[in-house]
């Protein structure tokens, strides 16, 4: 089996700090956030892997190289305009190669191994296994309605939905897949969507499948999930690097990275990336600091990167 990993999106919701950095490589808990991936990855004994990656290709491939040091293969192809996410795997044909394959998120995040996923999708003779889990409110998610184990219908953020089981963002595939994309037509919002793929592998009679997870797993996209995603991997102690140098109270859940300089009355619930220079003469809380920051008072709720001043 092969692995897919689309990292193309430009991480708008974390701007301005992704501006810098592409949001796969963003440090979680000081480790950058693909490498969690791949951890999931090598777990499943899936050491060929594929980058779809956009326009983060040079920052990329400038920072993973070829996977050697970190015990992977990987390949690189390139979405040419960002369409969905099943125009991003279409970029991957070629790499696959009619093997099966997992197809997996790269700024998501799972607290478990998934081997056991992996290994029923094997044993089922299905064209598609898809990761779900039970949620509070459905009408956020893609939701699965199942008989069984298999998914017979599935609804992108439905008002009234018929399950609890929203889409958990890993998928594995057959090369059935291949036959589907070419016929998508987009959807309203104008993207060729995974999940109207696999409905289409439904519609034709394959046997597509759910696999329940239990776990935790997080969509590390938005300030808020990036530093509840940091809290959860570094549970109740901080993470300070040996480099960096920190004047002012240090709180709770601080993460700082290699190299950092700070300077403020205290800190808690945030994140200092690596090499960032930072002078706050108030407070740091819930909120993500990269680059020389120089600012009178304090950061609160806040994403800063690159030269602020204040």
């Amino acid at each position: 089996m092969k692995g897919v990993v689309l990292a193309a999106g430009k991480g708008s919701r974390l701007y301005p700090v992704t501006h810098i950095t592409p949001k796969p490589l963003l440090p979680m808990a000081n480790r950058t956030t693909l490498f969690y991936v791949f951890d999931r990855m090598k777990e499943m004994g899936i050491t060929d892997i594929c980058l779809v990656v956009g326009e983060n290709e040079p920052h990329m491939k400038a920072a993973l190289g070829d996977g050697s040091a970190l015990g992977i293969n990987l390949t690189y192809v390139r979405q040419t305009e960002p369409k969905g996410l099943a125009h991003a795997v279409g970029f991957a044909e070629e790499f696959v190669a009619g093997d099966d394959f997992c197809l997996y998120l790269g700024d998501a995040v799972y607290d478990s191994n998934l081997l056991a996923y992996a290994e029923q999708f094997k044993a089922s003779g299905a064209a598609n296994l898809n990761l779900v889990q039970p949620v509070e409110d459905p009408r956020r998610y893609g939701v699965a309605n199942t008989v069984g184990d298999r998914i017979v219908k599935l609804v992108e953020k439905p008002q009234n939905p018929e399950s609890n089981l929203a889409m958990a963002g890993v998928y594995f595939f057959g090369p059935q897949l291949w036959e589907v994309l070419p016929t998508l037509p987009p959807s309203a919002r104008g993207e060729y969507e995974i999940t109207d793929a696999i409905q289409t592998l439904i519609d034709r009679g394959e046997t597509v499948i759910a696999g329940i997870y239990n776990g935790k797993w997080f969509d590390t996209g938005t300030l808020d999930s990036y530093l509840e995603t940091t809290q959860f991997l570094i549970g109740d102690k901080n993470l300070i690097a040996d480099s960096a140098k920190i004047e002012g109270k240090v709180g709770e859940k601080v993460v700082v990275g290699d190299g950092a300089s700070v300077e403020c009355e205290s800190i808690e619930d945030s994140v200092i990336l690596p090499g960032a220079q930072v002078k706050v003469s108030g407070a740091i809380r819930h909120s993500v600091i990269g680059g020389p920051v120089s600012i009178e008072g304090s950061v609160e709720n806040s994403i800063l990167h690159g030269d602020h001043k204040g």
